[in-house]
């Protein structure tokens, strides 16, 4: 196979800045997210013991990682509330109506205990090239916000939320 033969059509690398990312169930967050990863996938094996060595074999379930956004605190907290109640309701912290008012709404909606998320990754001329859509997500973790007085510059409030789903598709766009 000649060299020649081996070079890449598409030689662009894939920039940090070229996505999006939108969640139904608050779009007060989609507007000011600042970073988003592509989580890890794992495929954890077993090993099969044999006379000379340990043969490795691929186990079923594969384990998936931890989706995370930053985001800009809206000077109204509209988008840190979102996930703040969301996380609440879930976990319904002080009655159980907390948890059942979130049940009892429409997961087509993107309202109830799960909604699908998604990060369309951009190409060179910023249109969409992928689109990774987190099925089920719900947010397990959302970071403290801290004022700081003896800052010597004003440094906008960020917030990071992480998410757990059940598993994640990519697909091209047309």
């Amino acid at each position: 196979m000649a060299a020649v033969e081996n070079t890449p059509v598409n030689k662009n690398f894939l920039s940090p800045l070229n996505f999006k990312f939108f969640l139904k169930r608050a779009p007060h967050v989609n507007f000011f997210v600042t970073k988003a990863n592509i989580p890890s996938l794992r495929l954890p094996t077993n090993e099969i013991p044999t006379i000379f060595n340990r043969i490795p074999n691929p186990i079923a379930h594969i384990d998936y990682g931890m989706f995370e956004i930053s985001f800009q605190v809206d000077e109204d907290l509209n988008n840190y509330m979102e996930l703040h109640n969301w996380i609440r309701g879930l976990g319904f912290p002080e009655k159980f109506e907390e948890y059942a008012a979130i049940k009892n709404k429409s997961q087509i909606s993107g309202e109830g205990l799960t909604s699908d998320l998604g990060l369309i990754i951009l190409n060179s001329t910023k249109t969409p090239n992928f689109q990774f859509t987190f099925r089920d997500a719900f947010p397990v973790y959302l970071s403290d916000v801290v004022f700081d007085t003896t800052l010597q510059d004003v440094q906008y409030l960020t917030a990071t939320a992480q998410f757990q789903y059940t598993l994640y598709d990519v697909t091209v766009p047309d």
